[in-house]
């Protein structure tokens, strides 16, 4: 039996799915507003991009986890 995703990245596949594009795709746009605040990069997911909030919340908090010191 393999693990499962835990955490925001339980998100992953659904966002991939509903949304057509695979999470480094996202990981890559985020690095556009890297200097901004978590809640600014969520906004800017959902405004520029449509992405739902909860999708976009998982999407900020992996890619500030994995991507920004």
């Amino acid at each position: 039996m393999s693990e499962s995703a835990k955490g925001p990245k339980s998100y992953f596949p659904s966002i991939e799915t509903k949304y057509g594009h695979p999470i480094g795709h996202w990981m890559e746009l985020l690095d556009q507003v890297a200097g901004q605040k978590h809640l600014e990069q969520v906004n800017w997911l959902k405004t520029e991009h449509g992405i739902g909030h909860g999708h976009a919340n998982a999407l900020v908090h992996v890619y500030r986890a994995e991507h920004q010191a």
